[in-house]
């Protein structure tokens, strides 16, 4: 009577194949989330300078824009100092905020009420595997990445260097 399976070079192969399969998703898989977390970074930036124009009408021009994340964020009750624009994670006690994948930052060149201007910064939790891209988005609402970003950024972009065309590109331009 002859036993029926597979013999040891049956399956090697099949490990070989199933081996070389994953070779070539996963660097695919990973380049996706990192693509998503760029996307992401974006958006949050975006909904950041919408929070800002909403802050900026609600509590008048005498206090003028956010210059911090925790201001746009969560309270009770919701007031300028915590004006429950954004989630939890974007309006973080302590900067940098963290979400998916990036670090987050804002800033203002003011020290003192009225902030009239503001910077807010996206730089990658991990550079070339969070994502590839620094970004920087100012009071005039165009989002914009580092023209030759080698390394993550340990600190807000300041609003001048947001809006220095040698430095950063606008998105999509």
């Amino acid at each position: 009577m002859k036993n029926k399976g597979f013999s040891l070079i049956e399956l090697l192969i099949v490990v070989a194949i199933i081996l070389i399969i994953a070779a070539i998703a996963i660097p695919n898989l990973l380049r996706s989330k990192q693509s998503a977390n760029e996307a992401a970074a974006v958006s949050v930036l975006r909904n950041v300078h919408n929070s800002q124009a909403v802050y900026i009408v609600q509590f008048t021009s005498g206090v003028g824009y956010a210059d911090s994340l925790v201001k746009l964020g969560p309270g009770t009750p919701c007031d300028k100092t915590h004006a429950c624009l954004s989630d939890v994670l974007i309006g973080c006690a302590t900067q940098p905020c963290l979400k998916s994948g990036y670090q987050f930052y804002l800033t203002s060149t003011s020290t003192s009420e009225p902030f009239g201007d503001y910077s807010s910064t996206a730089t990658p939790i991990s550079w070339q595997n969070s994502g590839s891209k620094n970004y920087c988005s100012a009071d005039d609402g165009t989002i914009r990445y580092q023209a030759s970003a080698s390394s993550s950024l340990s600190a807000p972009t300041d609003h001048a260097t947001c809006l220095d065309a040698t430095k950063y590109n606008p998105l999509g331009g």
